[in-house]
């Protein structure tokens, strides 16, 4: 048994073991799920090496018959592309337990337990090889975020939840239609395996049909994203969830879609993808400057965060469709920036709501004067978030603005405009909670940064400083697995077609 299977093991068996603690000994809950999370992350942290080495290979890989009919096999494996979406996934869990610490009350073994639950099945999307593996912890980790949000979130609670259930679920029913369509035309569900097929003309799909596959698993993706005008649910969810369930909703679970779309969109149906693009990249620059107007307007600090998620992921779709090395790999680069900085605001929040008890930006003011140390780190996450030079959103916006330029200058004019909006709305909340006159209410609810509260937010400050100056130490290997996919989808552009010779 490889490393990455003991990774994926590890928080199941942990997820199963919390359940059988006794409900009465919350601390003793909160300690082995505590744990259990740095296990798996310190154990994360040995694939790097051998996935580095050679990050256009698989590494890890296990591949073993599962079910024999249909034919569905356990293929898990890593490289470039999943290595760092695995790494933020373990590095981000414990963070998040430790958010909770005093915050969650009620049912805290079940809340705990779920949490787990939640990274065993991220985990097991970005390492699966086969569709229906994919497509079963594509839905394992759905379940989970339903629970958090739909228990332990605010009063409408179960409105975000249903609505984020349906979403997806809708999402899903397409998901496997198209997965089984493919099964029945080449017999497997293994991803290498069907991409092979293809090169070698073994599996032939009609422009109709490579369309309509196509469609059907970027739909799926693209309400997971979320891709505007598709993304209504996630203000909801992100408004109503507790605060780790808005973290590892943002951070990781949106990157499955993001990450489904390159893994799976962009090999298997190069075609349709380029015939598609013009109407995505039309919607992913709606969706950045949408996402941005509709942000400056909101008075609730997590429903303001969660439109600027909209806005930045509108970024990483735009890379991905300019097919071009500089474009992906800034989308691939700003999957793992939005997961740490966006992350990050929601910690803060998070943190201001346990304090004041409201997420509403005019109950607030000069939170600076009382509480100095959660504003400095507030201003620098803010400052990350909207594309500061040396830190992190920085490297991938301009990366893909790069890519956008490359393949018609008038994306890369309009998607800009997204980052000024962004400086506007992220800066007017900074000014408006913690500058100016100090309320009686701020004063007397607030205190500053706990030391716990410490251990949660400065790995977050470090990571965003390292991957804004330090950008050589993760391009390397994403770049080298994107330029594998490129090569495929670059292959089978349109003969006749000038944008690829643009995007050259």
């Amino acid at each position: 048994m490889n490393l990455l299977n003991i990774l994926l093991i590890v928080p199941a068996a942990g997820f199963l073991l919390t359940l059988l603690l006794p409900k009465d000994n919350p601390r003793l809950i909160r300690n082995f799920t505590l744990f259990v999370s740095l296990i798996a992350f310190l154990l994360s942290l040995g694939l790097i090496g051998p996935v580095l080495a050679n990050p256009q290979q698989l590494s890890f890989e296990t591949n073993t018959q599962w079910i024999e009919y249909p034919s569905i096999r356990y293929h898990v494996g890593l490289d470039g592309l999943s290595l760092w979406l695995v790494i933020l996934s373990t590095f981000l869990t414990p963070l998040v337990i430790l958010v909770s610490w005093k915050y969650i009350q009620k049912r805290v073994k079940e809340y705990y337990a779920f949490l787990l639950f939640l990274l065993f099945g991220v985990l097991g999307v970005f390492v699966a090889l086969d569709l229906f593996l994919f497509f079963v912890f594509w839905e394992v980790s759905l379940v989970p975020m339903y629970f958090l949000v739909g228990i332990w979130g605010h009063e409408r609670r179960i409105y975000a939840a249903v609505k984020f259930f349906l979403y997806t679920m809708a999402g899903s029913a397409l998901m496997f239609i198209a997965i089984v369509y493919l099964y029945n035309k080449s017999g497997t569900f293994d991803i290498p395996l069907l991409m092979d097929m293809m090169a070698k003309g073994r599996l032939t799909l009609t422009s109709t049909e490579g369309c309509w596959l196509f469609l059907a698993f970027f739909l799926a993706f693209a309400i997971k994203v979320p891709l505007f005008p598709l993304h209504t649910w996630l203000p909801d969810a992100h408004g109503e969830a507790p605060t780790a369930g808005s973290v590892m909703l943002a951070s990781v679970l949106l990157k499955l879609g993001t990450y489904g779309i390159v893994r799976i969109c962009l090999p298997l149906f190069p075609q349709a993808a380029h015939q598609n693009a013009q109407w995505i990249i039309g919607l992913a620059i709606g969706g950045i400057i949408y996402g941005a107007l509709v942000a400056m307007v909101q008075p609730n600090m997590k429903r303001l965060v969660a439109y600027s998620s909209v806005s930045h992921l509108g970024f990483v779709i735009l890379g991905v469709f300019t097919f071009t090395q500089v474009g992906l790999d800034g989308a691939v680069y700003q999957m793992l920036n939005h997961g740490i900085s966006t992350g990050a605001l929601f910690i803060l929040v998070g943190m201001l709501y346990e304090r004041r008890h409201s997420l509403e930006i005019t109950d607030y003011g000069g939170v600076g004067t009382v509480a100095p140390w959660l504003s400095t780190m507030f201003v620098i996450t803010t400052l990350a978030s909207v594309g500061l030079p040396l830190l992190n959103n920085f490297v991938g916006e301009f990366l893909v603005l790069q890519g956008a330029a490359e393949r018609n200058f008038l994306y890369a004019v309009f998607a800009a405009v997204g980052v000024i909006l962004s400086a506007v709305y992220m800066l007017w909340m900074v000014q408006r909670t913690f500058y100016g006159e100090t309320p009686d209410e701020v004063k007397h609810h607030f205190s500053d940064l706990s030391l716990r509260e410490w251990g949660v937010i400065l790995p977050l400050i470090a990571m965003m400083i390292w991957m804004g100056i330090g950008s050589s130490s993760f391009l390397p290997a994403i770049s080298a697995s994107d330029s594998k996919i490129l090569s495929v989808v670059q292959s089978k552009a349109p003969v006749a077609g000038k944008e690829l010779a643009n995007a050259r």
